[in-house]
């Protein structure tokens, strides 16, 4: 069978982007596919965080793909820094990959801004870790959004400058999963940029523990044209917001979004916005619910992660012996 493996980093609350972009694709993939879902700490951590707030998200993160439908017990759901392979595996994948490669990576540039020199290591290095994540577990499959695209073609690139450095076909090179509709979830208050847990104001995005009335109030406040709905898609050209608020209406509902359109032309954004709270409290009240209760019980979110990293790490690491054979460590 194929193997999936993807992962989200714990900082800041998870949100409707990642919900529509990420996990609700991942809880159908775990009927086709080995699916390997990992908390990516050692990720976040190319940033400061709060080591209290580190623990409390990595827990809200599991306890996240549990409520939104992933089964711990036919997935791996695990905590990254529990495996020791990843880093292992990340140093000696970094030993072959050039510097030019890394050069080209854009998060980097977007993340370190102006202030590139005193960067972490681990900034411009992640990428390496990230093609270690996957080819622990000879991952065939990385469900992706747009942004991470180039990320995973550094992975196909290390995995086949491996293969070619010693002969061998060990790694599959991973092929993308892209899916349809509000795969890119964007800003409540701009609609070209894209929803994320790092944005200053909350109100520009709707997150899985927000309560009905708090989703109610951030649909109600987003941003707006001052034109009624399009009757065709190609009448949301040169109009993100309406795009945006019409592709997550589609999303929700598992619809096409010619449909969504169709449906609300000509409409004012006040009428459709009354329907577009009502379904996204529909759908993202009984998740918060069950988060709430999983988070009241830490020490059975510990156990799942305990399991989960047992499971990989027992995976990991006999790969991870013989990708030390091919490349001749002794190991007496």
């Amino acid at each position: 069978m194929n193997r999936i493996f993807s992962g989200i980093q714990p900082t800041g609350n998870l949100h409707l982007g990642n919900y529509l972009g990420a996990i609700r694709n991942w809880v159908k993939l775990q009927k086709d596919y080995e699916c390997v879902f990992c908390i990516v700490d050692l990720h976040a951590i190319t940033l400061p965080q709060d080591p209290a707030e580190l623990r409390k998200s990595t827990r809200e993160v599991t306890a996240a793909y549990i409520a939104c439908g992933i089964d711990p017990d036919a997935c791996t759901i695990f905590n990254q820094s529990t495996v020791s392979a990843h880093t292992e595996l990340a140093w000696t994948l970094g030993c072959l990959t050039p510097l030019g490669w890394l050069n080209r990576m854009t998060q980097f540039k977007d993340k370190a801004g102006k202030h590139r020199e005193n960067a972490g290591l681990g900034l411009y290095a992640y990428p390496v870790l990230m093609a270690a994540d996957i080819l622990a577990y000879k991952a065939t499959h990385v469900p992706v959004g747009e942004d991470q695209k180039q990320h995973l073609e550094l992975a196909r690139d290390i995995a086949g400058a491996f293969n070619a450095r010693y002969g061998v076909e060990y790694f599959p090179l991973p092929e993308p999963q892209i899916f349809g509709t509000a795969t890119r979830v964007m800003s409540l208050r701009d609609g070209t940029k894209k929803m994320s847990k790092s944005e200053e104001s909350d109100q520009s995005r709707i997150n899985l523990t927000d309560t009905p009335d708090m989703i109610a109030q951030k649909i109600k406040r987003a941003k707006t044209d001052p034109h009624n709905l399009p009757d065709s898609v190609e009448g949301l050209k040169d109009r993100p917001e309406a795009d945006n608020l019409l592709g997550i209406y589609a999303a929700l509902s598992d619809r096409a979004l010619d449909d969504v359109v169709a449906e609300f032309a000509g409409k004012q954004f006040s009428e459709f916005k009354g329907k577009l709270s009502d379904l996204a409290v529909a759908t993202l009240s009984p998740i918060t619910a069950e988060m709430n209760r999983l988070m009241a019980d830490p020490g059975a979110i510990d156990a799942v992660l305990r399991r989960g990293a047992e499971r990989a790490g027992g995976m990991a690491k006999r790969h991870l012996a013989e990708i030390y054979d091919i490349v001749g460590f002794l190991r007496p």
